[in-house]
């Protein structure tokens, strides 16, 4: 855990997955990359899972809370909405959401 990876993180995101974490969204694989590239080594998440739904016979709706952990700065609390679509025999993120509530 821990890797920074991130052409291999974005390899689990659809070509058309709309991504959103804290800064401005992406679309694909390549926004996907280029944000997790810009976050620092050693950052590391703990989820804790809060809902499940199957949305449709291929679709998959998740909701958890994530608490980020960084090497040099204080963590931050998140919550987490994605979909995922089963294409083919994988399951790939289609919709990644990140909400901070305060």
């Amino acid at each position: 855990m821990g890797a920074h990876e991130p052409d291999r993180v974005a390899s689990y995101f659809t070509d058309d997955a709309i991504f959103q974490g804290l800064h401005p969204y992406g679309v694909g694989p390549g926004g996907v990359a280029e944000y997790y590239a810009a976050q620092p080594i050693g950052l590391t998440a703990a989820y804790t899972i809060l809902e499940t739904r199957r949305l449709a016979g291929d679709l998959v709706l998740g909701y958890s809370r994530v608490e980020f952990t960084f090497p040099d700065r204080p963590g931050v609390t998140v919550y987490l909405c994605v979909i995922l679509r089963r294409t083919g025999e994988d399951w790939l993120i289609a919709h990644y959401q990140v909400s901070r509530l305060t």
